[in-house]
């Protein structure tokens, strides 16, 4: 493989991240054409195909896994050299690869708005995990450098820094009977149906630590994997749910949704910035990780309030 270019190395991880000629096109600004000819020139020179084309779905062989484990020690150590050459030049230009949790993007696109106002010259990536597994995941890859979570991991070595509080509320619809109550008594909601995240989401952890706190065991009427599709159901009147206060201003402000007092709430919990320690970070990403730490908290109490 010593004749193999960066750009086919590019190409070939790009289309075995999603399994998909097109979809890497679109990602490179490529045509369909163009990549499939990238990837015969570098299977030519590796001698061997990478990928199977059998079937409908494309996928890759077992010399098409191998060559992509080395391809992307390959980009992340080029990520890490063009960084370091970044240092030299300033922060006029970059890149800033950032993943949230679902959660997070009612605040982060706009916080992101106003770095890039500040950093015109910054090309910003932002990829939304459906849950904390998803983000955790695209850190370990080495596909981001920043992770905005409420939990941060605790099974490898991460630096996470918190930045704001997190409150998570109890949300009903505008006529439940709780609405016009002047405070919930804990007890009160034994009787409620719950419509709640997924395991392993944020948003169901801290209903799980409400509850444990007061031991209760709640009355699971749904589970949802978005906390838009819960706001709806909530409006609909299908049950309660607790919920992160950063999720429902839009709501809160056209009293689409209520946020009753209820004992014992909100459960609050913390924002954090995560970042890999066994990586250095770029220019962009320390500039960021400066900025929202910074700001972060005096930005979400601006827009969000109880």
């Amino acid at each position: 493989m010593k004749n193999a270019s960066l750009r086919q190395l590019r190409v070939f991880a790009s289309v075995a991240r999603h399994l998909s000629f097109v979809r890497a096109a679109e990602e490179l600004g490529l045509t369909p054409p163009a990549v499939s000819m990238q990837i015969k020139e570098l299977e030519t020179e590796v001698g061997l195909p990478l990928f199977d084309r059998s079937s409908r779905k494309v996928s890759l062989t077992m010399v098409g896994e191998y060559v992509l484990a080395y391809t992307q020690r390959v980009l992340a150590a080029m990520r890490d050299a063009e960084d370091m050459v970044a240092r030299f030049r300033g922060l006029k230009t970059g890149m800033l690869d950032v993943a949230m949790v679902s959660t997070a993007k009612y605040f982060l696109p706009r916080m992101l708005a106003q770095f890039r106002d500040e950093h015109p010259g910054i090309e910003i990536r932002l990829q939304v995990g459906n849950n904390r597994e998803e983000v955790v995941d695209l850190m370990q890859q080495g596909r981001v450098e920043l992770a905005i979570m409420g939990r941060p991991p605790k099974h490898w070595p991460t630096r996470a820094e918190p930045f704001a509080m997190h409150p998570h509320v109890l949300v009903t619809s505008v006529d439940h009977p709780f609405a016009r109550a002047e405070k919930v008594p804990a007890s009160a909601l034994l009787n409620e149906g719950f419509i709640v995240r997924e395991p392993g989401s944020g948003t169901r952890a801290a209903l799980d630590e409400y509850m444990d706190a007061y031991q209760m065991t709640p009355r699971i009427v749904m589970q949802m994997s978005s906390n838009e599709a819960i706001k709806q159901a909530v409006m609909a009147r299908m049950g309660v749910a607790l919920l992160s206060l950063h999720t429902i201003g839009l709501e809160l402000d056209h009293h689409l949704i209520a946020a009753p007092e209820a004992e014992g709430l909100p459960v609050m919990r913390r924002w954090h910035v995560v970042n890999n320690l066994a990586k250095t970070l770029s220019p962009a990403a320390e500039a960021f990780r400066y900025f929202i730490l910074e700001r972060g908290e005096a930005f979400l109490a601006q827009h969000f309030h109880n």
